[in-house]
């Protein structure tokens, strides 16, 4: 079977992340045929001088136009793609040189009409951003939401590393108009129709994630924000786990305020999974700075998402706000 992909990839302000990303897309060891589309959404530092010196070495195509957000945009590469199946990765993701080739093999052997991918740290990255990917990716800080064994058959899609096939997307109308977990939100719709997704261990990329610790503050609430607006649109897919984040955070401050009153067993236990983390870190990433700012990207990632999603429990269950009034700007109006 012959797999015709589309590489689509939603830029905003980044072509110096853009231009790491083509790097290694030029660098891929494959002889699939594939093309690759940069939509532009909105950007005010444009990338089109850049596409331009990638034409001789890629299929590559540039599309400009007013923002309406990633997912948006996505669903505007598609239609403009002549691929069979898509595939879609953000500007601050570097591709290992067999990525494509992983990806063909996988759904030579199993075609499924989506698949999601792992990612991890690339040997360039900062200590910051091995950090972040540890606690994005440790089993320790997600419980294994993002590729354990258990979960694979039901992994939720992340939009940095995942494909879709054309008739998927035809039937489902690709992403919506979120703004923040667009991605989840097509596979809660790809299930719905009764499309099969898979996770393909070795179709890894690498993710340079958000540079600064206020950014990736507010990415992660923002994360947290989507979730029960997502569990609210598809009930049947809430998990007790979504609150974990959150009950840390009251944990932790309880155990403060438990100081007080002499009663240190809370924060014990805390020093405890503290350790392990380092330790764990310490294991993968073979660095001391890296596995002590691995307990910083932790508590960023907590707090953040933790917050974030009582945040949006007061809106939608205390208030009793309906979704597009209690989040008007996680939705696209265009």
């Amino acid at each position: 079977m012959n797999i015709d992909f589309s590489i689509i990839i939603p830029v905003f302000n980044r072509p110096h992340e853009l231009d790491e990303l083509l790097q290694s897309i030029a660098k891929q060891r494959c002889k699939v045929k594939f093309e690759i589309l940069i939509i532009e959404d909105g950007s005010e530092i444009k990338s089109d001088s850049l596409v331009e010196e990638y034409k001789d070495l890629l299929n590559i195509k540039y599309f400009y136009k007013e923002n309406s957000g990633p997912g948006d945009s996505r669903n505007f590469g598609m239609q403009k793609a002549t691929g069979d199946y898509f595939i879609f990765t953000d500007s601050d993701c570097i591709l290992p040189n067999n990525y494509l080739q992983e990806v063909n093999t996988a759904l030579q052997k199993n075609f499924t009409d989506a698949y999601g991918g792992p990612d991890k740290a690339h040997s360039s990255f900062t200590d910051r951003q091995k950090a972040i990917n540890y606690s994005m990716t440790s089993f320790l800080t997600t419980g294994g939401v993002r590729g354990s064994k258990k979960l694979r058959n039901d992994f939720q899609l992340r939009s940095f590393n995942m494909g879709i096939s054309k008739k998927a997307f035809l039937k489902t109308k690709g992403f919506s108009k979120q703004y923040i977990g667009e991605d989840i939100d097509l596979t809660f719709k790809l299930w719905e129709f009764n499309f099969k997704t898979q996770y393909i261990s070795n179709a890894f990329v690498y993710h340079k994630r958000r540079s600064s610790w206020i950014q990736f503050f507010g990415q992660t609430f923002n994360f947290g924000a989507a979730r029960p607006v997502l569990n609210k649109i598809y009930p049947k897919t809430a998990r007790v786990t979504f609150w974990f984040p959150s009950l840390f955070v009251l944990g932790f401050l309880f155990s403060i305020i438990f100081l007080f009153f002499k009663i240190n067993i809370i924060l014990y236990m805390y020093l405890i999974y503290l350790i392990t983390i380092v330790l764990d870190s310490l294991i993968k990433n073979k660095s001391l700075i890296v596995a002590f700012q691995s307990i910083i990207a932790m508590f960023v990632q907590f707090f953040g998402y933790g917050t974030g999603f009582l945040r949006s429990i007061f809106r939608l269950q205390i208030l009793k706000k309906p979704i597009k009034e209690a989040f008007p700007d996680m939705f696209a109006n265009k």
